[in-house]
């Protein structure tokens, strides 16, 4: 931790004391990151097989939405002082005053351990259990242990992220197989070329809050490199649901072609002297997973 990390993490007296709005702790839960777990969390849910009443899928969901975000606003209550200066995150509820550092630590933990228990009393407990897991993993293992010691923390880390789909299948069916397995493994190894195209054109707010990213520690080119091998990896990856029953042929034309594509986008990062590529390939990476599993999705409703 940086001396500058220190100074910026002090907030004004008045402001640290005002309780904070309705939308301050809205914005502790990373609402648009949440979105895209729960999105995934719903894929795994649907093509799980079987079925599960309505509305105990809608607890499910609920219970995967309040966990993400629980672990969410822990991450921003360790990270105050970094988020401080970050660009990116200097805005913040808590760099910026406007909910105390003990309150966040407080709803997040509250958060996080009722929406474990909820899913197990009101869903299974082996999704619970998973969901748990995944809350612990994010902030033990990702937050507090690998994203200040070494370059490959969202190699690891982005375990994390690669729960919900395996937690929606596990509230349907009570138990996990090859299937969500492999929905874990998509997202597992979509994240690192993910998150380094974001390091790439961020790289100069990682280096003043001392986290060692990829770009940061070992320079661009490798890092551009390490993205190109990981969408490669991901081709087969991709389409692996299809040969194993997940997914149908829309799924596996969809694959193909969208992963071929992410190829290409790490290709121009490649050939880019500048960060318009890293920033079109952050862009198209959400794009991509989103498809993926709206295709898995639509498959099974129309099925």
């Amino acid at each position: 931790m940086t001396d500058t990390a220190f100074e910026s993490q002090t907030v004004p007296a008045q402001a640290a004391s005002l309780p904070g709005s309705v939308a301050d702790y809205i914005a502790l839960l990373k609402p648009r990151v949440m979105s895209l777990v729960v999105f995934s969390g719903l894929a795994g849910l649907v093509v799980a097989p079987g079925t599960l009443h309505p509305v105990l899928a809608v607890v499910a969901l609920l219970c995967i939405a309040v966990g993400a975000g629980a672990a969410g606003a822990i991450n921003m209550w360790y990270d105050r002082d970094i988020d401080a200066v970050m660009e990116r995150t200097r805005g913040r509820p808590i760099p910026q005053g406007k909910v105390n550092p003990d309150e966040a630590l407080a709803f997040g933990v509250v958060l996080s351990v009722a929406s474990v228990l909820l899913m197990g009393l009101a869903v299974n407990w082996v999704a619970a259990a998973i969901l748990g897991v995944a809350n612990a993993f994010y902030v033990f293992v990702y937050t507090m242990w690998l994203k200040r010691r070494t370059p490959q923390n969202i190699v690891i880390g982005g375990a994390a992220g690669a729960f919900p789909p395996m937690i929606g299948w596990a509230a349907v069916t009570g138990d996990v197989s090859i299937g969500p397995v492999l929905l874990f493994c998509l997202i597992f190894f979509w994240t690192p070329p993910h998150f380094w195209a974001l390091a790439l054109f961020r790289s100069g707010d990682y280096s003043r809050a001392g986290v060692p990213m990829l770009p940061v520690v070992a320079g661009e080119a490798a890092t551009k490199r390490q993205m190109l091998v990981y969408t490669l990896l991901l081709l087969p990856i991709a389409i692996a649901p299809h040969w194993f029953g997940v997914g149908g042929i829309a799924y596996l034309v969809g694959a193909t072609v969208l992963s071929l594509l992410f190829i290409l986008c790490a290709v121009r990062v490649m050939l880019d002297k500048t960060h318009r590529a890293a920033k079109q390939m952050f862009a198209y990476s959400i794009l991509y997973l989103f498809l993926l599993l709206a295709i898995l999705i639509g498959e099974k409703l129309v099925a």
